[in-house]
């Protein structure tokens, strides 16, 4: 079956991204989300980065019309009966993604490849719950998705072949570059980057020094474009302690503890650029 219309589910700030890499890819984008208001936010984000893309002379005009034109809100999961392809981008959260995938395995046509852009979750377990695990595969696109062009493309206990020989040629049409990994807790990227951002709140925790100083130390000292704190505020407290949670469960390893402190930022709802306050202070 080949991929002409999809649809991504989540209007956030990464089923957004995706929406639209896809729609700019030529594909026809179906862009759903329980919530009518956020998707509508969503689209006009979309417009305001093509009409940014237009005067920087990025792309034209009448291309930026025919991007948003490939763009179709929707806020029932029964839309996805009419796509070729379908990724979710929901909150990271197992029930919820194990509720959409089973409403997905019924109304989804038999075929039809279902992906999950989640950043830690054991995509063998969310393919579980469907008649079709040899079609589950993850898609972990990184963020901000129109600049970054990383995609993990993980594969489950049951993902066949041809299920991620598809996904990767839809990663590269997307323009991205795709790097095949086995479903362990975290893959890669996280399972590397948020251990040393946890590290970081330790630095901060135990006194060692001041947030600005650590950040300064990892940009100048180990060349990183942003330091751990701020990325991990760019990121939000809750999806950082989120993802510590699944690889301290999934491996049963102490070195994977999340920092108290990370914790307790997350109680006081401290979450990072989103809340207006982490480590540092958003206006």
């Amino acid at each position: 079956m080949s991929i002409n219309k999809i649809m991504v589910i989540g209007a956030g700030q990464m089923g957004g991204g995706i929406a639209q890499v896809a729609a700019e890819s030529g594909l026809e984008v179906v862009l759903n989300d329980v919530d009518a208001g956020l998707i509508e936010k969503r689209m006009a984000f979309i417009d305001k980065l093509l009409n940014r893309n237009v005067e920087k002379e990025r792309i034209t005009e009448k291309q930026k019309s025919e991007i948003m034109a490939r763009l179709t809100p929707s806020t029932d999961l029964a839309d996805a009966a009419g796509v070729d392809f379908i990724v979710e981008a929901a909150t990271e959260n197992m029930a919820i993604k194990e509720k959409i995938f089973r409403t997905l395995d019924e109304v989804a046509r038999p075929g039809v490849i279902l992906a999950s852009n989640t950043s830690s979750l054991p995509i063998t377990e969310i393919a579980a719950v469907t008649n079709r695990p040899e079609l589950v595969i993850g898609m972990h696109f990184m963020n901000p998705v129109p600049v970054m062009k990383l995609v993990e493309i993980i594969r489950g206990i049951a993902t066949s072949d041809d299920c991620y020989k598809k996904i990767e040629e839809l990663a590269v049409r997307m323009g991205k570059t795709p790097v095949e990994v086995n479903d362990y807790p975290g893959f890669i990227a996280n399972r590397i980057l948020i251990p040393m951002i946890n590290e970081a709140i330790y630095c901060v925790y135990e006194g060692v020094a001041e947030p600005e100083a650590i950040d300064t130390v990892m940009k100048l000292g180990m060349n990183h474009p942003m330091g751990p704190l701020t990325l991990a505020d760019f990121i939000g407290l809750d999806t950082c302690l989120a993802i510590m949670e699944v690889l301290y469960e999934g491996f049963a390893d102490s070195k994977y503890r999340p920092c108290p402190l990370l914790r307790k930022m997350v109680k006081a709802g401290w979450l990072g650029k989103k809340s207006g306050k982490g480590f540092f202070e958003y206006a």
